[in-house]
């Protein structure tokens, strides 16, 4: 597989109501097929039994990826709980720890992104699946083969590729997740600086308190507060992206995966 962080979207590489109704060569075997040779209108028994697998194979690979992306998230919230019970041991404890932990914290989210990259490959698949094949089954019994979602599923298999970015993918691990997460490490790190040792009595003792050597106060919260505003951000952005990749499929100007 491929992994491109600035790949276009798999609506924009395999647009259904662009295919050509024919090619010139089949894929796998190199032979020329004509147009009327290569619309199918429907599936026998067994084809149809042989995609049922297909599904089964396609749901099992994105629950296990689902659980890997469960695992990372859980050693996120597991080492925020650890840098908070030592940096709230005691009044003279330094708060250190909570803007170390920052940088595990961000570790894991670049790599659970990268894991759902992978987890969203076989989710697309099995909801294309849901919505093109058992929605037209169930419904009226005909798979409505002539609209091609057979051709982009049989395409995504040929040239398999990442159907998001990498950054959508950051973008959506922050707000299901890590957004919550990078909050709670921020405010316990304001508070920390608020209530120890003793209560602090003005903004310039709270910037005295965040010192971190040599490097000032002013700087540290500087860049925690650029640090919680750029994934803000990233996750706001990816939301949008989201919502006009929606709006997209809702218009019928494309079938996208992902």
């Amino acid at each position: 597989m491929r992994g491109k962080s600035d790949i276009c979207s798999f609506a924009e590489c395999f647009d259904p109501q662009q295919m050509p109704g024919h090619y010139d060569r089949h894929p796998w075997e190199g032979g020329t097929i004509s147009e009327t040779e290569s619309e199918r209108k429907t599936l026998n028994a067994a084809e149809i039994g042989a995609i049922a697998h297909l599904y089964r194979g396609e749901v099992y690979r994105s629950t296990i990826w689902r659980t890997r992306l469960d695992t990372t998230t859980n050693w996120a919230v597991v080492t925020l709980g650890v840098a908070l019970s030592i940096a709230f041991s005691s009044p003279e404890a330094s708060p250190l720890p909570l803007v170390l932990v920052g940088v595990l914290i961000i570790l894991f989210l670049m790599q659970e992104a990268r894991r759902y990259r992978y987890f969203n490959v076989w989710r697309a698949r099995s909801r294309w699946l849901e919505t093109h094949f058992y929605t037209h089954l169930l419904y009226d019994g005909d798979l409505h083969m002539e609209e091609n979602w057979q051709k982009v599923l049989a395409e995504d298999y040929l040239h398999p590729r990442y159907h998001v970015s990498l950054m959508v993918a950051v973008g959506r691990r922050i707000r299901r997740n890590y957004l919550w997460i990078l909050l709670i490490q921020s405010m316990a790190y304001i508070g920390k600086l608020a209530v120890h040792p003793t209560s602090v009595g003005s903004f310039e003792q709270l910037m005295d308190r965040a010192d971190i050597g040599p490097v000032p106060g002013q700087i540290i919260v500087s860049l925690g507060l650029a640090y919680v505003v750029t994934w803000s951000g990233i996750a706001i952005w990816s939301q949008r992206s989201d919502k006009a990749r929606a709006k997209l499929r809702g218009n019928g100007g494309a079938n996208s995966m992902g």
